[in-house]
């Protein structure tokens, strides 16, 4: 009986003994895999205007379209005014007479030319703006366009004070002081407006016009009369030629890829009469 408890105590060592070893030899399990934490998905860019669904919008056209020409005036120009005199110095080298009608050898300066309406595929509003500077008391330059939705920045070169009140036909919009060689100033165009009116009431001689259009097709005529708006993608257009105060004048023109296509404007002294 002693034999027989004496081997069954043998076996149970043996077996615990063994169990260890057992546990050494099996593999330990893997820990339970965590979720991942979600990534930061990037946010895909708003598709541009006219693009297809999953793919690119295709860029807008590159136009090569040309229009040269030239604004004449017929008949005998009306006399500028003398400005008044001033006794600040940072005037000294202004012009000596008005200068809204500005005629050389028959042809007239200061015209915008513009092509009237939308253009498919025109780029947008640029995002440098348009800028006036104030030197010897005069706004440089006197007449520009500007596309809808541009800014415009004021600058004053003098060393002298200037302000800058810009006008929409008879309603005020914004009326700003500027230093002697002050900081620039920057303003929206006006939505509402096509021609936006600058005046400077220190220096009232002083006029300027920054002229709003729905594309970036216009250009303004030099001292010779002429001008050239480039980039126009083929079409027919309606051509505008806006003065201060002779009015407008319009042509329509069609215009093909590497053919530039001439265009001719004339205004006369009537123009002014009527306009009055």
């Amino acid at each position: 009986m002693k034999l027989r408890l004496l081997g069954l105590s043998m076996v149970g060592v043996a077996g615990l003994l063994a169990l260890p070893a057992c546990k050494k030899e099996e593999a330990p399990a893997p820990p339970a895999e965590r979720p991942a934490a979600p990534t930061q998905q990037a946010v895909p860019a708003a598709p541009t205007a006219g693009a297809g669904t999953g793919e690119a919008a295709a860029p807008a056209p590159a136009g090569n379209g040309v229009v040269k020409g030239t604004v004449s005036f017929t008949g005998t120009p009306p006399a500028m005014a003398d400005l008044a005199p001033s006794a600040d110095p940072a005037c000294d080298g202004r012009p000596e007479k008005e200068q809204s009608v500005l005629v050389k050898d028959g042809k007239l300066q200061n015209v915008l030319v513009r092509v009237k309406g939308p253009v498919a595929g025109a780029p947008a509003a640029p995002s440098t703006p348009v800028v006036v500077d104030q030197s010897k008391c005069t706004y440089v330059p006197r007449v520009q366009g500007a596309v809808a939705g541009q800014q415009v920045v004021f600058k004053n070169s003098d060393g002298t004070l200037h302000n800058v009140r810009g006008v929409v036909g008879t309603r005020p919009v914004f009326n700003v002081a500027q230093p002697p060689s002050g900081a620039p100033v920057q303003k929206p165009l006006p939505s509402d407006a096509e021609v936006l009116r600058l005046k400077c009431d220190v220096h009232p001689w002083m006029t300027a016009y920054v002229v709003s259009n729905p594309n970036p097709y216009f250009t303004t005529t030099a001292a010779d009369g002429t001008f050239t708006l480039t980039g126009l993608p083929a079409g027919t257009y309606t051509l505008e030629a806006w003065h201060e105060t002779l009015g407008t004048k319009t042509a329509e023109v069609t215009v093909k890829d590497g053919a530039p296509v001439e265009a001719t404007f004339a205004f006369a002294a009537t123009d002014a009469q009527a306009k009055q």
